[in-house]
């Protein structure tokens, strides 16, 4: 395994409405992270209850080994 393996992030955006509550979209971004390893990168909350969510996660090269 090599030290100089270089990683990168991919990310996904997406907005939730604002009827959407706070047990809901605690669910929506628990799915992503259990099943699709993603991480929370940032979340804005706007101050008519709507969200704009980015997730990020790692994106490892793969080394082809001889």
């Amino acid at each position: 395994m090599s030290s100089s393996r270089s990683s990168a992030y991919e990310y996904r955006e997406f907005a939730l409405p604002r009827d959407t509550s706070r047990d809901v979209a605690r669910s929506v971004l628990t799915e992503y992270a259990e099943y699709g390893h993603w991480e929370l990168a940032r979340l804005r909350l706007y101050p008519d209850g709507r969200r704009r969510v980015w997730l990020r996660r790692r994106v490892l090269k793969v080394e082809r080994t001889a």
